[in-house]
């Protein structure tokens, strides 16, 4: 079974996209979902209007374009939020669309890596390691757990084998980044791929908003909100911005711990593998997580490279906005449509478990 280093998928949207074009490209077995959104209204006045081509200077654009540079233009400013970029991107995909669709799928496996591995420059290395081992215990057992419950709530709804597993190691591990590292291993087909991603897609915007206020209402301090996102929400991205919108030392534990719990997607690839009798796969290594790591080490005994920490750190916190705008205007109404109800319940109910679970053990005993 051999490692492939050069390549990964990190976030959930990219993947998603991946899967729907292949999968667009193959007959299909089932009635397409009905148009929703944006494309529902495509042939009336308005719409038709906003995707008229227009000159100006002797260069062509569309008012959908206009509407999407001005969107991404503002979260760009120190006005625009993780959560707000978010908004942003679901409002524009429910209404006038995403006319960079290629574009935004393509940058925003790249832009969430870069944003990563900037963080890494605002942490220190002893407060990391600390922070590793009190979120270790927590780790192991919440994956463990998850991806048992999983198997029994599947076998329950009568889902695939595939599917369950799919979304079981999504809601265990780091959403998309586990569902587009197992699927191979799994051999997993693109409807496959594309409900389970789906799935945790949805899932993370709601957790993205939904978790701050909790954590507030709690009175959760720094640290036990930051154990908390990394555990319960599925991708880096939205652990990250839940974190970064609570404090700064929530954004450095849930970070940490978020990435010790993406390295999770090795033995667990490798246990499917052998699960489910396959030969000849290849696992797939989170290897940004190694460029955290060399950032983090570089800012702790690097003293020459300090004042530079602070702009690296702000760029990479606007990435990371830029980038949960990129996944909220790839979530269509026609998205959720085409998860279904049952793999969307089995992911609900895994969400809500492992949530609810740890909240109550951190406010125990961290």
């Amino acid at each position: 079974m051999a490692l492939a280093w050069p390549y990964f998928w990190v976030e959930n949207t990219t993947a998603f996209m991946s899967t729907q074009t292949s999968a667009q490209s193959q007959p299909s077995r089932q009635t397409a979902p009905p148009a929703t959104g944006a494309e529902v209204g495509s042939s009336s006045p308005f719409f038709r209007n906003l995707h008229a081509p227009r000159r100006l200077f002797g260069r062509g654009f569309t008012l959908q374009q206009v509407v999407f540079g001005a969107a991404l233009g503002l979260c760009l400013t120190p006005w625009a939020s993780p959560p707000l970029a978010l908004a942003l991107g679901l409002i524009l995909a429910q209404t006038v669309g995403n006319p960079f669709t290629s574009q935004t799928k393509r940058l925003t496996k790249y832009l969430l890596q870069f944003s990563v591995v900037g963080l890494g420059f605002g942490m220190n290395a002893h407060a990391a390691l600390q922070a590793g081992k009190e979120g270790i215990l927590f780790t192991v057992v919440s994956v463990v757990g998850t991806l048992g419950l999983g198997y029994l709530v599947g076998k329950w709804l009568g889902l695939g084998r595939h599917v369950v597993h799919l979304i079981s190691c999504g809601t265990a591990i780091c959403g998309g980044s586990a569902i587009a590292a197992v699927g191979p291993v799994l051999r997993a087909k693109d409807e496959e791929m594309s409900v389970a991603l789906g799935t945790v897609f949805v899932l993370n915007a709601l957790a993205l908003f939904a978790f701050p206020p909790i954590g507030h209402a709690l009175a959760l301090t720094q640290n036990q909100f930051g154990l908390w996102c990394a555990i319960a929400i599925h991708d880096t991205s939205s652990v990250v911005g839940a974190a970064a919108a609570y404090g700064t030392q929530a954004l450095q534990v849930a970070t940490t711990v978020k990435l010790a719990r993406a390295l999770w997607i090795i033995p667990v690839s490798i246990g499917t593998a052998l699960a489910f009798r396959q030969q000849g796969v290849k696992v797939q290594v989170p290897y940004f997580i190694l460029g955290f790591i060399a950032a983090m080490l570089v800012n702790t005994y690097v003293p020459a490279v300090r004042p530079l920490a602070p702009l690296l750190t702000h760029l990479a916190k606007i990435g990371l906005t830029v980038t949960l705008f990129f996944i909220g205007a790839g979530l269509s109404v026609r998205v959720v449509r085409a998860v279904g109800a049952r793999p969307f319940v089995l992911g609900t109910v895994l969400w809500v478990v492992i949530s609810v679970s740890s909240l109550y053990v951190i406010l125990q005993s961290v």
